[in-house]
């Protein structure tokens, strides 16, 4: 199942930023995250299930330097705390403008946005709803392709 919504959203976002000046990358992908932005010795180090880079001078041959715009995590049972509050934390912290959390047990997206430095813009998607990024305003995905192997 996780593979298959990861799959999901990577074609709707390949799709949607195909003439856009973004590009989406899926894991495992590295995501470099320094205070004094040294890469080669980075604070943290993430892959993200999905990431969307707007800015190529962050692209390097090992990965992304510094927060992409749009990150997203599909839940798994043995990732669900980090994604919610470790993840939730750096993420906000290092300045991804938007990071959202597929959970397939609930049949839920959390879609969290930076505004003022924190994920105070939170809408939480259910079934049979569009998922709506703030970020990226023509982006929208009907959440039931995401869970219609259930």
């Amino acid at each position: 199942m996780h593979q298959f919504i990861v799959g999901e959203l990577h074609v709707a976002l390949r799709t949607f930023f195909q003439n856009r000046h973004c590009l989406v990358f899926v894991a495992p992908f590295d995501i470099f995250f320094s205070e004094s932005e040294e890469y080669d010795s980075p604070d943290h180090i993430t892959q993200p299930d999905l990431s969307v880079i707007c800015s190529k001078d962050q692209l390097s041959k090992n990965g992304c330097q510094g927060a992409p715009a749009l990150i997203i995590e599909v839940l798994s049972p043995s990732t669900a705390l980090k994604d919610f509050n470790e993840k939730f934390n750096l993420y906000q912290s290092y300045g991804v403008q938007e990071y959202w959390i597929v959970d397939p047990g609930n049949r839920t997206v959390y879609v969290n946005t930076l505004k003022d430095g924190s994920y105070s813009i939170r809408h939480l998607y259910m079934e049979q709803e569009t998922i709506q990024s703030i970020l990226f305003k023509d982006l929208q995905i009907p959440i039931n392709t995401l869970f219609s192997l259930e």
